[in-house]
């Protein structure tokens, strides 16, 4: 008979340390022992896609950390804490979209880099207003899609003018950036299109970031092409891991969804036309109460005691923006998209004010609230801030260019997931300007 001490001499005893808690608490919970108001499965069901809200309910006031076996992940639902993960960076990291194509070390994401964020801001406040003229251009008839024509459209043609490409190398780049962006969710198909598309937009920018560097531009690309670093200078590898961990669903999704609620509730709509200052707290409420980006994945670092659970080292908590941003317990009516609510603050992660917290609540797709003031004397916008201008400087073009916009066609527009965990918007909104 082998010795139980003897049988681990040369290797870790599973029954001693933190692997045996968390096997003991793993073994412990039995699925649907304790939560019969909701099934796993309705979680990737096309109802949930379609709206998420019913179950994140049930979750929030029911199971605030929902252990679930068929994602192998906790959902972590309630307002407190879903950002106390988000902001605690000593138990909990968030993984790089490289991470996901196991591409760790491809390159460097630049973004934290003063000139590149320099070069960002000032191409967009210098092009932002064209950009939205030319696609309100495409009326015709008095009619346009919201959504492909003027939500989608912009924030494409805006990376054409923050990394100087020509119309037929935007169209290509495109094509890549969004195959690349999309295959960073669970998909096996979509992961491996976008780690080709990664491969592709790498060659694709390589002669153009060789060009900047010799002779460099007022763009992203050159500003990234010129950095200066002691131990390696920056590559093309660096510019395309810089851009797959951009933000690139905020604007885009966010626009849909800020002109559906507007179109969708006329009394909110007149609220803004009479007073157009109130479009930046419509952008603000649209955040809050349609998030484009509806959660963001946080790792424990180590094995860690929270919300009267065993986080395993590794474990996956799954932060629902789209349920915290509904937390009756901070929002009054939460369901309800209303311009200009009295508690519509900006919060610091943990709840406080603070002038570049996070806007309505929580907008994972922009990352964390920087450190500086919103908008600081001698450092670029936060994205928040960017974006907010962005969308609304946008927005009153678009609102200026008709007295009256109301939703056309026969069937009544909805938003929606395409795929699971991808972006949640108004894909489909035709408009027609009286």
């Amino acid at each position: 008979m082998v010795n139980p001490k003897t049988a681990y001499e040369h290797e870790e005893d599973p029954t001693s340390g933190p692997g045996y808690r968390t096997y003991e608490v793993y073994q412990r919970e039995r699925v649907g022992e304790t939560t019969n108001l909701i099934k796993p499965r309705q979680l990737i069901s096309d109802s949930f896609l379609d709206d998420p809200f019913p179950l994140l309910e049930v979750l929030r006031e029911n199971y605030p950390c929902y252990r679930d076996w068929l994602g192998n992940r906790f959902w972590i639902t309630r307002y407190d804490d879903v950002t106390s993960v988000f902001a605690d960076d000593q138990n909990y990291e968030t993984r790089p979209k490289c991470w996901v194509y196991g591409a760790v070390g491809y390159g460097r994401d630049l973004w934290d880099q003063l000139p590149v964020q320099r070069a960002f801001e000032k191409k967009i406040d210098d092009h932002i207003e064209e950009v939205t003229l030319e696609s309100l251009s495409l009326f015709q008839e008095g009619s346009i899609d919201l959504s492909k024509d003027f939500a989608a459209r912009i924030p494409l043609a805006l990376w054409g003018k923050v990394l100087n490409l020509s119309n037929e190398e935007l169209v290509n780049f495109s094509k890549m950036f969004w195959t690349m962006q999309r295959g960073t969710n669970w998909n096996p198909e979509l992961r491996e299109s976008g780690r080709r598309a990664m491969e592709m937009l790498t060659s694709f920018l390589r002669p153009i970031f060789s060009d900047r560097q010799k002779f460099p531009e007022d763009d992203m690309i050159s500003a990234i092409a010129q950095l200066e670093f002691p131990d390696a200078p920056p590559t093309v590898e660096d510019l395309v891991v810089t851009l797959l961990e951009c933000d690139y669903q905020t604007l885009h999704g966010g626009l849909s969804n800020l002109w559906f609620n507007l179109l969708s509730a006329p009394d909110q709509m007149a609220k803004v036309k009479e007073d157009n200052r109130l479009m930046k707290f419509a952008w603000l409420e649209t955040l809050r109460h349609s998030p484009p980006v509806l959660s963001a994945d946080r790792f424990a670092k180590q094995e860690v005691e929270r919300f009267g659970r065993l986080i395993p080292k590794g474990g996956l908590l799954h932060c629902s923006s789209a349920a915290a941003n509904r937390d009756p317990r901070y929002f009054h009516d939460p369901n309800s998209f209303i311009v200009g609510r009295s508690d519509l603050c900006q919060r610091e992660p943990r709840g406080q004010y603070r002038a570049d917290g996070l806007p309505a609540g929580i907008a994972f797709g922009l990352g964390k609230p920087s450190v500086h003031p919103a908008v600081p004397k001698e450092r670029p916008r936060s994205l928040y801030a960017l974006m907010r201008d962005t969308a609304v400087t946008a927005s009153l073009l678009l609102l200026d260019s008709s007295d009256t916009l109301i939703i056309s066609g026969e069937e009544a527009p909805m938003v929606s997931c395409r795929q699971l965990g991808e972006m949640w918007t108004c894909w489909h909104l035709p408009t027609t300007r009286l």
